[in-house]
């Protein structure tokens, strides 16, 4: 085991792998931007380090900062947390390079599964069902009449995309070449990779994810899925674990096609299988996220797993210490998303300083925050700042504690 471990990111997440950290006996670093050198993590870290720089462009994303700060604290480990550089070789790999262990995927499997267009091919050779598509072609023309031929609606999707960014709904053939334009101009503004491809589009779509984890050398095991319907600008915003009524032989068919995955492509850590699910029951393979998620919470409530603390004994070359007969569920729960946004105008992300924050309280809540008074709130940064989760005997309970503690926020 690793003795000290630096997290490259910032806010909640920042906070709750300090906390990992402190339970599996390990020291904790953060690094952070201008804004947040007085913020919870900050504080909470048994060491800190300025990196310099108002926005995350000039701070989080440079992979010369978080190296250097590692180099001088003397850690030996990066957790990447999620969003930022979590998902890409290009990161993981100087990290190993350095003689660090990154706490994540090997950069083969985030090559391999990070970009959504081998993706795809990995899991139609693999037997996991995917959605008709047309990969980038090389010439719009040809791409265009492909895409066509499979017929509308469609959507269109970047290549190396996330959080939305880089997809249109096209539903007839007059809007497709201006649907691809805009994507393809999103994709190369955001990720600096203008590829995108086109899928059929699912109405009305359920958003199935499995949670897996790794070891790199052949075993995987699931901790069953999570249900992320609820989504405003293909934003998650309310997910739960287990799916709402999903019949048993469907959950243990898409439970087992994310496993088959994770086996095939020799994963190791924490990672999340997607799905789309239509209404007549029929799924098929989105994305697969290699990291940790933002939802990862209702997992850890419904099973007992601690998702951080087994990415870290992952990382440290431990086997799994679970089997897939050790994982039962229990209850259900229900993760709302709080962001700083402007309900009025559009959900704009809004702006302003924190004055007065009291949040529930309950063996049966979990408030995952980096919040304090003071503190300033900006566009520098995303504006999700928090997640409250809760916990119930059943779906009815968690939704009911949901609402009432949404009141008491």
């Amino acid at each position: 085991m690793f003795s000290k471990v630096l997290i490259a990111n910032r806010g909640e997440i920042a906070v709750r792998v300090i906390r990992a950290a402190r339970d599996a006996g390990l020291a904790s670093v953060a690094v952070c931007a201008e804004p947040d050198a007085d913020a919870l993590f900050v504080k909470l870290a048994d060491e800190a380090f300025a990196l310099g720089g108002q926005t995350s462009a000039e701070s989080y994303l440079v992979f010369d900062k978080i190296l250097d700060a590692a180099a001088k604290s003397g850690a030996d480990a990066i957790h990447p947390g999620y969003g930022f550089r979590s998902e890409h070789a290009a990161f993981a790999r100087p990290v190993g390079e350095a003689g660090l262990v990154f706490i994540g995927p090997r950069p083969e499997a985030s090559r391999l599964m990070g970009d959504k267009i081998s993706a795809i091919e990995f899991a139609r050779a693999n037997g996991v069902p995917v959605a008709p598509s047309v990969m980038p072609t090389g010439d719009l023309d040809t791409f265009l009449a492909e895409a066509e031929a499979i017929g509308f609606p469609l959507l269109i999707k970047a290549a190396a995309g996330g959080g939305g960014k880089g997809m249109n709904i096209v539903r007839e053939a007059a809007d497709l070449a201006e649907a691809a334009r805009l994507a393809a101009s999103e994709a190369s503004r955001y990720f600096g990779d203008g590829r995108i491809y086109a899928e059929r589009w699912v109405e009305r779509p359920r958003h199935i994810e499995v949670q897996i984890l790794g070891d790199g050398r052949g075993g995987a095991i699931h901790l069953y899925e999570r249900e992320c319907s609820v989504q405003r600008r293909f934003q998650k915003i309310i997910e739960e674990a287990p799916a709402a009524a999903l019949p048993r032989a469907l959950r243990d068919e898409i439970c087992a096609a994310a496993v088959r995955l994770a086996r095939a492509a020799g994963y190791a850590n924490a990672g999340t299988v997607e799905f789309i699910l239509d209404a007549d029951g029929r799924f098929h393979f989105l994305e697969m996220n290699t990291r940790l998620q933002v939802e990862h919470p209702v997992t850890e409530m419904v099973t007992g797993i601690d998702l951080v603390r087994a990415q870290i004994e992952i990382a440290a070359g431990r086997d799994l210490r679970l089997a897939q007969d050790d994982i039962t569920l229990r209850g259900h729960a229900v993760e709302c998303r709080v962001c700083a946004e402007d309900t009025e105008n559009g959900y704009l992300p809004a702006t302003g300083t924190i004055r007065l924050l009291e949040h529930p309280r309950g063996r049966n809540i979990r408030f995952e925050n980096a919040l304090s008074r003071g503190q300033k709130v900006t566009t520098d940064f995303d504006p999700m700042l928090a997640k409250l989760v809760v916990h119930g005997r059943d779906r009815g309970e968690a939704i009911d504690r949901a609402i009432e503690a949404l009141g008491d926020l």
